[in-house]
């Protein structure tokens, strides 16, 4: 039997601007809020939603140059439609706000598929694991020992994660005594740090030697994620058992493929609210694989949970607090996080989220 083929009817997209609860701050910028750009895409009587963390001027690429290219086809063909975004913005360029445009709307049109056809997404896209474990993600370089201490004991006592990270770079002297301070909070769980591409290749690699003794066994962007040579240098003489990890600034698969054939990382991270969205995050994870290389999906649990749990591979998930707050605020049907994994609802169709307009209006940019 052929499946019915809705045409897309209307395409809208708002911005929402979350500001945080504290000043907060990693290696090489700070900030004081967060915004969040909604995409909605209704045909055949449902509506799909995605979203992308990114600036307000994103509004404009979806409405004033891609909405045009979705408009009356069918929602159910998404590879011809991603093409197509992409196609679009080839003056403007991909890469960048374009890129996030398109990661909110690919976002929205298989939560739409999904509800079209009445499944959750992970069986959509075949599931290969029930559940996806997550590690605790924050403890910015503007917290207090006190908050930090607080925040990452949280996660482990809280919601059972194995693994936390803080940000490290700002104040480089200050660096191994506030990893000595998180470990004393953690106990048994596992500490992982996050510069943000602030150090140097040679101030990287003295810091990689002085955080083994603390038990760091992740070193995110150390250097620059586009210095692909530094993350080799980092990936090659990194104590044994401290893996380097980079890539959630990617916004295409050419980067994700150049940053494997460098052999710049241990575990590929890929954010699909930058790099194409659900599709784009399918190729990232497909490179991954074919590198031998484990994934993990950079911040936005509740986007990514329906398809880390069909990606071979996986590794885990960033909870990042952030992301974390802003999706159960707005979001009905957020993950929690129970025992250090995040579950779909499987009675709830495409990513399971209802989007709580009345709370969030309030946050309307």
């Amino acid at each position: 039997m052929l499946l019915s083929t809705p045409p897309i009817e209307n395409v809208t997209a708002r911005v929402f601007r979350i500001p945080t609860d504290a000043p907060e701050a990693d290696g090489t910028i700070a900030w004081d809020h967060t915004t969040m750009v909604l995409v909605e895409i209704s045909a055949g009587g449902e509506r799909g939603l995605g979203y992308t963390y990114a600036a307000a001027a994103t509004v404009e690429i979806i409405q004033g140059v891609l909405a045009d290219h979705l408009r009356g086809k069918s929602a159910m063909d998404i590879p011809a439609l991603w093409s197509a975004m992409v196609g679009a913005v080839r003056n403007l360029g991909w890469r960048g706000v374009c890129a996030n445009a398109i990661s909110a709307i690919d976002t929205a049109l298989w939560d739409l598929k999904a509800k079209l056809l009445g499944v959750p997404l992970f069986s959509l896209l075949g599931a290969a694991r029930d559940s996806v474990p997550v590690y605790g993600s924050g403890g910015f370089t503007s917290y207090t020992d006190t908050r930090l201490q607080q925040q990452l004991a949280g996660w482990v006592e809280d919601d059972g994660c194995r693994w936390v990270k803080m940000k490290i770079g700002s104040a480089p002297a200050h660096d191994l005594l506030r990893v000595e301070t998180a470990t004393r909070a953690i106990g048994s769980a596992t500490l992982f740090v996050d510069a943000n591409g602030a150090y140097a290749r040679k101030q990287a690699l003295q810091f990689a030697e002085a955080f083994a003794d603390f038990g760091v066994s992740w070193f995110e962007e150390p250097v620059s994620s586009d210095d692909l040579e530094g993350l080799r240098l980092m990936r090659d003489r990194a104590p044994g058992g401290m893996e380097i990890a980079a890539g959630e600034y990617g916004y295409d698969y050419f980067y994700f493929r150049r940053m494997a054939e460098a052999g710049a990382v241990d575990v590929l991270q890929a954010d699909a609210t930058r790099c194409g969205g659900i599709t784009g995050f399918l190729q990232a994870a497909a490179i991954a694989e074919a590198f031998s290389l484990p994934i993990s999906a950079h911040c936005a649990p509740a986007l990514h949970l329906h398809v880390c749990c069909a990606v071979p591979g996986l590794r885990h998930q960033e909870w990042f607090y952030d992301h974390v707050r802003i999706e159960q605020a707005v979001f009905d049907g957020a993950p929690q996080a129970r025992d250090g994994v995040i579950r779909p609802d499987p009675g709830r169709p495409g990513l399971g989220l209802e989007f709580k307009r009345a709370d969030a209006e309030r946050l309307a940019a």
